[in-house]
């Protein structure tokens, strides 16, 4: 048989889902979802894929998704894995031999014949809408906030502005986007404070998606205005201890607090200091949403 791109769409159609907990599990169309969006954005440059924890990261995003249905915590080596059932990929020891369980399973290789149809636009596009489409994988509601994810325009059937819960997923597919780019694309999951970075295959990273302009007043998920940061960094932002000036230098407000630590680690030390930004500049903070943090804290000037 000819592996085609119809080939590879039936293929996609027609995935063997693991209903044991009474519900479709949707890991494996989530996980070639976010397959063909990071070989969309070249970070996939070859068949060969190793399980990283950007790519953990991503999967536990998606998953927010489906987590209202499915309350287990979300296992990327389940689908990382399994799919070579399907003929997608194979699944490597880390010594470039077929896996024989998940827990041995380092990295894929990706059929060569399904790479190829990956370069391709069109394609790409079909067999998002196959995955997000075909039931049993998704729930309506689960659709729409793919759709809204990926920014791709739903089929006129599943567009019903006027329902309170369709406009929830779509919600709710924005603010999985925003933790994306901010955290995973812009800022590689470096807190924009510290310049700290950890992330663990068990899929979290140390930094949190901050809005600059509060989210519950802007309802601005545009990238801009958001900076990745660490906990800790991330409450006290939040609460107006610290901002950024125009320059994106740290202003203090010594006022409002107190303080102790190691000299140097402490939230006072940082001020003055430029912080990490990415290194595309697009995605830097947009300053009026810097003034608007500001003017909120009660920083001037």
């Amino acid at each position: 048989m000819v592996k085609d791109q119809n080939y590879w769409l039936r293929k996609l159609a027609t995935l063997r889902i693991d209903r044991a907990r009474g519900n479709p599990a949707p890991h494996k169309p989530l996980l070639l979802l976010i397959i063909i969006e990071m070989v969309e954005r070249g970070e996939i440059q070859n068949a060969e894929v190793s399980l990283s924890p950007d790519l953990a990261f991503r999967f536990s995003v998606f998953w927010s998704v489906v987590a209202l249905r499915r309350k287990q915590r979300p296992e990327v080596r389940l689908p990382f894995h399994y799919l070579g059932s399907s003929g997608v990929w194979q699944p490597l020891t880390a010594q470039g031999e077929l896996s024989p369980d998940k827990k041995m399973t380092k990295s894929i290789r990706i059929d060569q014949s399904f790479f190829e149809c990956l370069s391709d636009q069109r394609f790409r596009d079909r067999a998002r809408r196959v995955l997000i489409e075909t039931d049993p994988y998704f729930l309506p509601e689960e659709r729409a906030a793919l759709y809204s994810m990926l920014k791709i325009r739903p089929s006129a059937s599943e567009i019903r502005e006027d329902e309170a819960a369709y406009k929830t997923s779509v919600q709710a597919g924005r603010d999985a986007r925003f933790r994306i780019e901010v955290v995973l694309i812009a800022y590689r999951h470096t807190c924009a404070l510290t310049g700290y970075r950890m992330t663990t295959l068990g899929m979290e990273s140390i930094v949190d998606a901050a809005h600059i302009h509060e989210f519950r007043d802007s309802r601005n998920n545009d990238p801009r205005n958001g900076i990745a940061l660490s906990k800790n960094a991330h409450w006290q932002f939040d609460r107006g201890l610290w901002s950024l000036n125009d320059d994106y230098k740290v202003v203090v407000n010594k006022e409002k607090f107190i303080e102790e630590g190691v000299a140097g680690q402490r939230l006072a030390d940082f001020e003055g200091r430029r912080v990490f930004l990415p290194s595309e500049p697009k995605y830097w903070p947009e300053r009026d949403y810097l003034r608007w943090h500001r003017k909120r804290h009660g920083f001037f000037g």
